[in-house]
């Protein structure tokens, strides 16, 4: 694929079209238009306003060869900012963490326990199964919402990156042979909220070679049926049977029901929400569907109360991104200017940390006899 036929296929991949190209960059559409064409190369700065707009590295647009396609399954689309923009800027992240992997010498293959299954007879005793496997296998625990985030980024180099976008109910994942695997959570919700997501893209990742495996499109939806079963998995990895059985026995202390208080107390253990815990005691003690619905709607202030006074602000980009990024400018890999593309700030910002390492400069010496 020649440069003139990847920079068509960057822009499509957005959704933009010539005009909205030209408005952003000021170059004219029948320059644009001979670029992809192949009728005339753009100069460096030209290929470098592109490039920005289209989330992509330079070096993209002077590779050979076909593009491989790159699919993101949604949840649910985003609306604002669009997916696409949302994707690309995803995509860009997991290839830039790579690039820092790289740099660094840090680079492992991700290590997730992944299912083979077959798809025809896969239904939710296998999600189950599953969950209960990973579980004991990334030594979770009995409180897996506790340590599931950074098992998942520090033990199996899962890229997890956090922005904000509408609707609130939605994540993303994508699975690269390039740079491995990557979730996109969504910065609006609360941390319980977060957890439960997460655990659900992960059943997606666990599972992308029986799902996706007749997908060659960019983009993918997943089938009402695939959501249910990695709804399932998310309720049993994160709530073990056994653990939610002894905690909801203590929060009684003999009493015949669970009040508010008592039901928080046990969703703040395993770190979910209130209406995943109830719904999670639905299938545990089999309370009518009805009734639980009836329950999460008496609680809805007390709930939105609590969802607001939780309320944090995750980093967009995770932390072990920031370490190897500076890093790899205290040692000369990347330029502050690269620094700054990379970590999303100014380059007077990044000179600022240039300065400060320069003058903090200490090592610790340790002897071992």
């Amino acid at each position: 694929m020649a440069l003139g036929e990847r920079l068509k296929h960057a822009r499509n991949s957005l959704k933009l079209t010539l005009n909205d190209v030209e408005s952003r960059t000021q170059i004219a559409v029948s320059t644009l238009s001979e670029f992809e064409n192949n009728k005339r190369e753009p100069k460096l700065s030209q290929l470098k306003s592109l490039a920005d707009l289209f989330r992509r590295s330079i070096s993209f647009f002077l590779e050979e060869g076909e593009v491989v396609p790159e699919t993101v399954l949604w949840r649910e689309r985003p609306t604002t900012p669009r997916a696409e923009e949302m994707q690309a800027q995803l995509l860009a992240l997991a290839e830039q963490y790579h690039h820092l992997e790289i740099w660094c010498e840090d680079r492992q293959e991700y290590q997730l326990p992944m299912d083979s299954s077959a798809l025809e007879t896969y239904d939710f005793p296998n999600a189950e199964t599953l969950a209960n496997r990973v579980r004991s296998s990334l030594g979770l625990g009995d409180r897996p919402g506790q340590t599931l985030l950074r098992v998942l980024e520090e033990v199996c180099k899962v890229k997890v990156f956090h922005f904000a976008f509408q609707p609130t109910g939605s994540a993303a994942c994508t699975l690269s042979s390039n740079f491995g695997a990557a979730i996109l959570l969504n910065a609006n919700n609360v941390r319980w909220r977060r957890n439960f997501d997460l655990a659900h893209e992960l059943f997606h990742l666990l599972t992308w070679r029986i799902f996706r495996q007749t997908v060659s499109t960019e983009t993918a939806e997943p089938t009402e049926k695939e959501e249910s079963l990695a709804g399932c998995f998310a309720s049993v990895l994160l709530m073990p049977q056994d653990a939610i059985l002894s905690a909801v026995n203590t929060a009684k202390a003999g009493r015949a029901k669970l009040g508010f208080d008592d039901l928080f107390e046990v969703a703040r253990q395993f770190d979910v929400s209130i209406e995943a815990l109830l719904w999670r005691m639905k299938s545990i003690y089999r309370i009518p569907p009805d009734k639980v619905r009836g329950y999460i709607e008496s609680f809805q202030g007390q709930i939105g109360f609590w969802d607001d006074r939780e309320r944090d602000d995750p980093p967009n980009r995770p932390l072990r991104f920031h370490v190897l990024a500076r890093h790899a400018l205290r040692k000369g890999m990347i330029s502050a200017g690269r620094y700054a593309e990379y970590l999303g700030i100014s380059r007077r910002e990044a000179m600022q940390v240039v300065e400060q390492d320069a003058s903090d400069d200490a090592e610790v010496e340790v002897a071992y006899s």
